[in-house]
């Protein structure tokens, strides 16, 4: 399919350019990665470079991808490569699309990323972190006035057949009533490759609303979904998504809640709100939308300018109520001028009766920043401790962190230190990780990225960039240019 979309998007370039007569413009981005990753695989180095340029020129552009991958690096520490076969010696162009947008319209053809209402029913997005990639490849359309217009119609790859494709297309339309009310709505159908070599139909329906008049915010979006299993003469399986959030701002204080009502509704291009702090699922061993209703209740407090509290807590449980969950957040921050200070603390406990499971994660946190000889900086602190129990057998551990972020100018250095250890009796003995991380800038649109040693995975924050990443143990050398 996208041997076929190239030719398509230059013959739009080509003839869009024939009638335009403004200055082209060129834009780009290249990220150059080099991995060593230490542990016992066939290589251990990795290599990557995406080029990604767009070319606009009036009402239309042109954007390509080259993404060489020697071999293709895996985000999990436990994937090894005993051999180095072809599969994983991938390069080319990889992503590609054309634009044509004139005033409301756009008519988009190529890698497709689009959101229908708040990812419920349709989300089309890539994750690098994680090396997840849910991008469809096809086409859209979009009108964007008074009534708010979107159609796409596109393929991805079956995650679970080499060379076989699944098939999403949908319609997304929004329209304001008046200045505070909007509505709005969305149907996706999408046909899923079985081992079976059939084709599962999934159809989802869904309606949403927006009211805002300023001091009150309300969302709500209901959606239901019905899975036509083919060649087997089964019934229809039919789902539903309830979500609403709404808060309320009065003068130094607001508040805010959510609710959540999930019951078979996953499916593979979609987004669900979790409605908790942390973005927890119900269970570890089970996806969002499966079974799970849950509440979530949050309130900010400014007593003063340079003062704030804020508190989040969240539940949710299943419909026989054997799997539970709870997630708690609290968060004092103060700030002085340049000096600041954030004292924060979390919990996040889950149950699950069938399998006689039960966990719970406590994380105090104190992070301060100030200047030191004109240099900025940052202090972080956390000291989680873990408890789990599996039938009779209890097992409890403690995960300290240490982390100092250092601006220098043109460079950014972040210091991290975190370690696992049952009692405090194994500290020396428990395990560590250490790590560091340098930024530097070395012209307007170039930097490179150097970091070094151990990292557990999880949220990271350094040098005021915060992401999810997974376990690494090694060193990363990147060289980013925009031009």
């Amino acid at each position: 399919m996208r041997k076929q979309i190239l030719p398509l998007c230059m013959i739009f370039l080509l003839g869009g350019m024939l009638f335009a007569q403004n200055v082209p413009s060129l834009s780009g981005l290249n990220e150059a990665k080099f991995v060593y990753r230490s542990v016992e695989d066939s290589l251990s180095v990795y290599f990557r470079d995406s080029f990604a340029f767009n070319l606009g020129y009036r009402d239309f552009s042109f954007g390509m991808k080259f993404i060489a991958e020697l071999p293709k690096y895996s985000t999990s520490q436990s994937e090894l490569l005993e051999d180095i076969d072809p599969t994983r010696l991938q390069f080319g162009w990889k992503e590609l699309y054309v634009n044509y947008n004139k005033d409301a319209i756009l008519i988009h053809a190529g890698t497709i990323e689009e959101t229908f209402g708040s990812g419920i029913a349709l989300r089309s997005f890539q994750d690098i972190e994680f090396d997840t990639d849910q991008r469809l490849t096809g086409f859209k359309v979009r009108y964007d006035e008074v009534l708010r217009l979107k159609a796409l119609y596109g393929a991805i790859e079956s995650p679970t057949a080499a060379g076989k494709y699944d098939l999403a297309y949908g319609i997304d339309a929004e329209y304001p009533l008046h200045d505070a009310l909007s509505i709005g709505g969305s149907a996706v159908g999408m046909r899923s490759f079985t081992p079976f070599n059939t084709y599962n139909q999934s159809e989802v329906f869904s309606g949403r609303m927006r009211y805002n008049i300023g001091i009150v915010e309300i969302y709500g979006e209901y959606a239901t979904r019905e899975l036509y299993k083919r060649g087997f003469g089964l019934s229809a399986i039919s789902g539903s998504a309830l979500y609403a959030d709404a808060s309320i701002t009065l003068d130094r204080i607001q508040f805010g809640g959510a609710y959540k009502n999930y019951d078979q509704f996953q499916f593979r291009l979609q987004d669900i709100p979790l409605a908790n702090h942390h973005n927890e699922t119900l269970s570890d061993n089970q996806g969002s939308a499966i079974d799970e209703t849950g509440f979530q209740g949050w309130t900010t407090f400014s007593p003063a300018e340079n003062i704030s509290l804020n508190l989040d807590y969240a539940e949710a449980w299943n419909k026989d109520e054997t799997k539970k969950m709870n997630d708690a957040h609290a968060a004092l921050d103060w700030t002085q001028g340049n000096r600041h200070a954030t004292l924060s603390f979390s919990h996040i406990e889950k149950l699950d009766e069938n399998t006689d499971h039960w966990q719970k994660e406590l994380n105090p946190a104190l992070a301060i920043g100030f200047p030191v000889m004109g240099k900025s900086i940052i202090l972080h602190s956390e000291f989680k401790i873990v408890e789990k129990q599996q039938n009779i057998i209890a097992n409890n551990h403690y995960e300290p962190k240490l982390q100092a972020d250092l601006a220098l100018g043109k460079t950014s250095l972040s210091l991290g230190s975190q370690s696992r250890w049952q009692d405090f009796s194994s500290i020396m003995e428990s395990r560590y990780w250490l790590n560091m991380e340098a930024k530097y800038r070395l012209y307007d649109h170039t930097e490179i990225v150097l970091f070094a040693g151990k990292e557990a995975g999880g949220k990271v924050c350094r040098n005021g960039v915060c992401r999810y990443v997974a376990p690494f143990s090694g060193l990363r050398l990147e060289l980013n240019t925009r031009f």
